[in-house]
Order: C-alpha cells, then structure tokens, then sequence
C-alpha cells in the first residue's frame, strides 16, 4: 500500500451488474487473509441495503485482490439467483 491508498478498510470496488448496485471491499480476516464483502445498494422496489451472506463455508484469500474478485462473481451469482437466471450466463 502507497501513501496516497486509503486504508484497507475504507477502500470500496462499485460494482454494477443488470442494474443491480453492489459495494464490495475486502476485510482482512487475520495478517494473511482477506474475506469479500458485498452490500447491495437498496432500489425502489427494496429500499434497504442488503449486506449479501457468506456464499461458501470458509472464504479466505491471500490477497486483497482476489476477495474483491470474488466479491464480484458473488454480486454476479445472487442477481442471477434473483432473477431467475441462473448461474450458466455468467
């Protein structure tokens, strides 16, 4: 982390996917692990912010990095959860 990055906790990856708003960010779990963390941001319909549940038993990832990634195919699983999609239109 350079000086001019915001710390860990603070920094947020916006995501987009079918109309559908997420913040995702990466809490550091221990000095090695990151967990992802998806808020979906309240519509109309919901107006509400939703934090999305852990989407598998133990998550942890050696980078930062790699949680937002994850953080991102999650948001992508539970639009398409809600919509009926499924998950083949990834």
């Amino acid at each position: 982390m350079d000086a001019t990055s915001p710390p860990l906790d603070e920094r947020i990856v916006t995501f987009t996917y079918r109309g559908w708003f997420f913040l995702c960010r990466a809490e550091r779990s221990d000095n090695l692990t990151y967990r992802p963390v998806v808020r979906c941001q309240g519509r109309s319909d919901s107006p509400e912010d939703i934090e999305l549940p852990n989407d598998t038993d133990e998550i942890a990832y050696g980078t930062e990095v790699e949680a937002l990634r994850h953080a991102e195919q999650q948001a992508v699983r539970w639009v398409h959860d809600r919509t009926s999609d499924g998950q083949g239109q990834m």
